[in-house]
C-alpha cells in the first residue's frame, strides 16, 4: 500500500493507522490552531484539519508525497468551543463545565492527494462527523484526581475517552473513535472514495 503522511503527532491517530495496517510517516503540522468562535463549529474543525494537511503538503513538496492526511477534533458545549487547554487551570474550567452534562464532539478529516495536484494546488477532500458524549457528575476531588493524571494535556475538551476519563463518561452516542480523534468508519470510506489502494 502507498504511504500516507500523517500531519498530526497524536499517538491515538497513529495507533489507528497501525490498526488498519497503513504505511505512514508522521509530520506534525505545528500550525496556529486559533479560530474565530463566531464560526460554525463544524466549519472550525474542518478548516483546521484542512489547514494542517495543506501546510504539511506544501512543506513536503520537494519529497512529492502521494497522500497527506490532517485531522482536528473540537468539543462543543454551552455554545462554546473547547479546543486543547492551555494549562491546568483552563483544563479544570473545561471539566467543570462538562461534568454532569452532554456535549458534542466533532472530528474533521482532510485528505490531500499528491498525484492529482498540480504545483501549488491547495485543495483536498475534507469531511467531518460528530457524536454526543455524556459526563457523569464530577466532584471537586475527582476533577483534581483526573487533572493529576495529566491526560488533559493536548486533548480537546481536556479529556481522553480511552484513558481515565472513561471512569466519568456515562454514555457515548455515535462512534467512540470520533471522540478519540479519528472516526474509523468515515476515515476508511474517505480513503476508499479517493481511490486509496488498499491491499495493493
Amino acid at each position: 500500500m502507498e504511504p500516507i503522511v500523517l500531519a498530526s503527532g497524536s499517538p491515538r491517530r497513529q495507533e489507528y493507522f497501525r490498526l488498519l495496517g497503513l504505511p505512514f510517516s508522521v509530520e506534525p503540522a505545528m500550525i496556529d490552531e486559533e479560530f474565530r468562535e463566531t464560526d460554525e463549529p463544524r466549519k472550525i474543525a474542518e478548516d483546521l484539519a484542512l489547514k494542517k494537511a495543506l501546510h504539511v503538503a506544501g512543506r513536503m513538496q520537494a519529497q512529492k508525497p502521494l497522500w497527506v492526511f490532517g485531522a482536528d477534533t473540537i468539543v462543543v458545549a454551552d455554545s462554546g468551543i473547547f479546543g486543547k487547554p492551555t494549562d491546568r487551570g483552563d483544563a479544570k474550567q473545561m471539566l467543570q463545565r462538562l461534568a454532569g452534562r452532554e456535549h458534542e464532539v466533532i472530528s474533521a478529516m482532510a485528505l490531500w492527494k499528491g498525484r492529482e495536484q498540480k504545483a501549488n494546488c491547495r485543495s483536498a477532500d475534507c469531511r467531518s462527523t460528530s457524536c454526543r458524549v455524556t459526563f457523569a457528575p464530577m466532584s471537586g476531588p475527582e476533577i483534581e484526581w483526573y487533572l493529576d493524571s495529566e491526560e488533559w494535556q493536548g486533548a480537546a475538551g481536556a479529556y481522553r475517552l480511552q484513558g481515565l476519563a472513561a471512569c466519568f463518561i456515562s454514555r457515548v452516542t455515535g462512534a467512540p473513535s470520533t471522540v478519540v480523534g479519528l472516526p474509523l468508519r468515515d476515515f476508511y470510506v474517505m480513503l476508499r472514495d479517493n481511490g486509496y489502494p488498499f491491499g495493493a
